[in-house]
């Protein structure tokens, strides 16, 4: 079922190109763009056949019905500006940004038929060769529409999305933001942290408890940096709740109180039981 005639991805790395990856599998598009700053990356997306045409110029999207921004969060905010000169006013932009709210306020007034996207899929990996089909197969996306959104092209985002094999949930920009920070956003300060706690001479004894708790801490730091500060006021609060949790281990660890201790990691064992 085609959904859209011309697709531009502006951004093909990992979720980029396995979106346009998807999207020509299901031929949901007639034909699907590539934008990036990188030449090699188009070249490799049109070898392995992700997209029909790729181009480090902007104006390649001008006459698309659909925009993806799949780049970092404060990119997406400076490449607002810049295709608004080049895109159709009623073309649909979307974006895959990890945080909302900053996007959402500027982009929707930029675009008269934006809607955010947030979808929860990939790995700590980054890049057109770690772009795969079937990524977002029975995955979660947050849709974050306003009041103002159009409701033809939030029917069309939600429609995308369930081609593409995710359960769709709409959340406010805020809500989002604060709801990621914690079963997002945290666990990678988490692991960062963990890892950078551990003596380097230690690490050599690491196995898979060390490798599995800490894999995310592989992820893009350039790009984490960008979404903790991007959501600075609600990464602030999960940190502040996950050192509370952290101190009453420490003191219960520090009294030798093994009921307080066990109590604690019996609640948390129940809470991650939940996940699955």
């Amino acid at each position: 079922m085609r959904l859209f005639n011309k697709v531009a991805i502006i951004g093909t790395g990992l979720i980029g190109g396995s979106i346009a990856g998807d999207i020509k599998k299901k031929r949901l598009a007639h034909q699907i763009i590539g934008v990036s700053r990188h030449k090699n990356t188009l070249t490799l997306a049109k070898k392995i056949r992700l997209i029909d045409k790729g181009s480090q110029d902007f104006g390649i999207i001008q006459d698309a019905d659909l925009v993806v921004l799949a780049t970092p969060v404060n990119t997406i905010l400076n490449l607002a500006d810049i295709i608004v000169k080049f895109i159709r006013k009623d073309c649909i932009v979307t974006d895959v940004g990890s945080t909302k709210k900053a996007i959402v306020s500027k982009l929707s007034k930029i675009f008269p038929n934006y809607v955010g996207s947030h979808p929860l899929a990939g790995s700590e990996k980054r890049g057109i060769m770690n772009a795969s089909t079937g990524i977002f197969k029975d995955s979660l996306c947050i849709l974050t529409p306003t009041n103002n959104t159009s409701p033809k092209a939030l029917k069309k985002i939600k429609d995308l999305w369930n081609h593409l094999g995710a359960r769709v949930i709409v959340l406010s920009p805020d809500t989002h933001d604060r709801i990621l920070s914690f079963v997002s956003h945290l666990p990678h300060v988490i692991a960062f942290s963990l890892i950078g706690a551990v003596p380097g001479e230690y690490l050599k004894f690491g196995a898979t408890g060390l490798k599995d708790t800490t894999r995310i801490a592989s992820s893009d730091s350039r790009l984490w940096a960008d979404i903790f500060l991007s959501n600075r006021k609600n990464m602030v609060k999960s940190i502040e709740s996950f050192q509370g949790n952290l101190s009453r281990i420490k003191s219960a660890i520090n009294k030798k109180d093994e009921e307080t201790l066990v109590k604690i990691l019996r609640k948390a064992k129940g809470k991650r039981q939940i996940l699955g």
